[in-house]
């Protein structure tokens, strides 16, 4: 009898204690009911029924508002979600200038006779030797 009693004991000590440490550490928007000083006094001065009625009454949900409901936002009020959009579409518009950058690179040159890409750049003829390679009398071989 005396070690279920000192179990008990034990037992309420430790709720007591566990109790006291969570109502002196939540959140001011999770404790319902009563202000935290309250629920300390009754805490500490009922010791079974107190930690038991902050366990039920007093604590709160962790991930709730004390109550209160939050009013979510449409998507086109989240300037989140709008900078997104607007990052989205200047992404879509380089890719698409890009793209456009490309197919005017790929398109054939009508100056020099159909050949695209930088060999269809003007005043290159690909038959023609490069003005470096031969004889030419003012230049100097090392």
């Amino acid at each position: 009898m005396p070690k279920l009693l000192i179990g008990l004991g034990l037992v309420v000590v430790i709720l007591t204690v566990y109790t006291l440490v969570d109502c002196a550490l939540a959140d001011r928007n999770r404790i319902r009911g009563l202000p935290r000083w309250v629920w300390i006094f009754v805490l500490v001065l009922v010791p079974v029924i107190g930690p038991l009625l902050w366990l039920f009454v007093g604590r709160g949900r962790a991930g709730g508002s004390g109550g209160r409901t939050t009013r979510s936002l449409a998507p086109d009020d989240d300037p989140e979600f709008l900078q997104g959009l607007k990052r989205e579409s200047q992404q879509q518009e380089r890719i698409r200038q890009m793209e456009q950058e490309l197919a005017d690179l790929d398109k054939p040159d009508p100056r020099t006779g159909g050949t695209p890409g930088p060999a269809g750049a003007p005043g290159f003829n690909p038959q023609q030797p490069d003005p470096g390679e031969g004889e030419q009398p003012d230049r100097r071989d090392v």
